[in-house]
């Protein structure tokens, strides 16, 4: 009996330290392919500005690592621009229809590839870390356009998109408005939503053991991504966000706990029926009165209750300094 005690032991030792080392080998693969972004597999746009009609340059600039980052550009007739950000794993084509739509009003549209991203340099995504910098780089390349007037810039961004534009925004004061189209809270208030959508995986055991493997090839700290702790600092500079209360890719709840931390002015388009980015194409009648409505309010050169114009850029040399909390 004693022998097939230690036997039966010896099963149970093996299979566990067996399901565990499968449960790493998991979770290490699906950190590996939510992280990075391969320049043959990924997202190329099918449309350019040109199939909406719209005037358009293509544009290219060297992020301050060296990274070639690519956009194209429709200026502006009102003396104001938005710089519209795609989501994650998405590309420019994501924004087409704000762009159309914005130039109708008179106004300009920048619209990047993020790095990994459509046709900008890198495989590598780090959910801000590198990200956001970028942002600032193309603002200093707005910032230098004779069409761009009084400082007339704005952000649009569309789920990381717009988390991204929340942490630029927060040191960067020549964003003078912003849009966040779902964007999420914080990655540790959605990490269990997102890890479910895109890995198909449960949550538990591993989103913790994803996050693990992630940092790792990112040198991101996941607990440092939470834009409820930057929103706050965009005051007395408007924000707009909108969430969807079917959202399935991120927390449904991170749009009420942005505007929770936001300070004024702030408004909050929830609609419980919709899913993740869908108010332009679900809503776009109501989604381009909302947005346009608040363009005009704060960039619009007629604009009655524009913030004042900001301030020089926290950093010499025309480019904003990031900082993280």
């Amino acid at each position: 009996m004693r022998h097939w005690r230690r036997l039966l032991g010896g099963v149970v030792l093996v299979t566990v330290c067996g399901a565990s080392t499968a449960l790493a080998v998991v979770a290490r693969r699906e950190a590996h392919t939510l992280v990075t972004n391969p320049t043959a597999s990924r997202h190329m746009p099918g449309r350019t500005p040109g199939d909406y009609g719209l005037p358009w340059d293509d544009v290219a600039v060297p992020a301050a690592d060296g990274v070639w980052l690519a956009a194209w550009y429709v200026p502006s007739a009102n003396g104001a621009v938005v710089l519209l950000q795609h989501g994650y794993k998405a590309d420019r084509g994501e924004m087409l229809n704000e762009a159309e739509m914005l130039h109708r009003h008179g106004y300009g549209a920048l619209i990047p590839a993020m790095r990994a991203h459509d046709r900008s340099g890198g495989e590598l995504i780090t959910f801000g870390l590198r990200e956001a910098p970028d942002m600032g780089v193309w603002i200093d390349w707005l910032a230098q356009r004779d069409d761009v007037t009084g400082g007339r810039i704005g952000v649009l961004g569309n789920s990381l998109g717009g988390t991204i534009a929340i942490e630029h925004a927060a040191v960067d004061p020549r964003v003078r408005a912003l849009v966040a189209n779902s964007a999420f809270s914080s990655l540790d208030d959605t990490i269990e939503t997102s890890i479910r959508f895109f890995t198909g995986l449960p949550p538990f055991p591993f989103a913790p053991l994803i996050v693990f493997w992630a940092e790792r090839e990112t040198g991101l700290d996941v607990d440092s991504v939470d834009a409820k702790r930057w929103i706050g600092r965009l005051s007395p500079r408007p924000v707009l966000l909108m969430q969807g209360g079917k959202d399935s890719v991120i927390s449904p709840a991170s749009g009420r706990m942005l505007y929770d931390a936001a300070g004024e002015p702030r408004e909050l388009w929830f609609d419980e029926g919709l899913r993740h980015a869908a108010f332009d194409t679900a809503r776009p009648e109501e989604y381009e009165r909302r947005v346009v409505g608040f363009f005009d309010r704060y960039l619009h050169p007629d604009a009655a209750d524009a913030p004042a114009a900001p301030g020089p850029a926290v950093a010499g040399g025309g480019q904003a300094k990031q900082e993280r909390w």
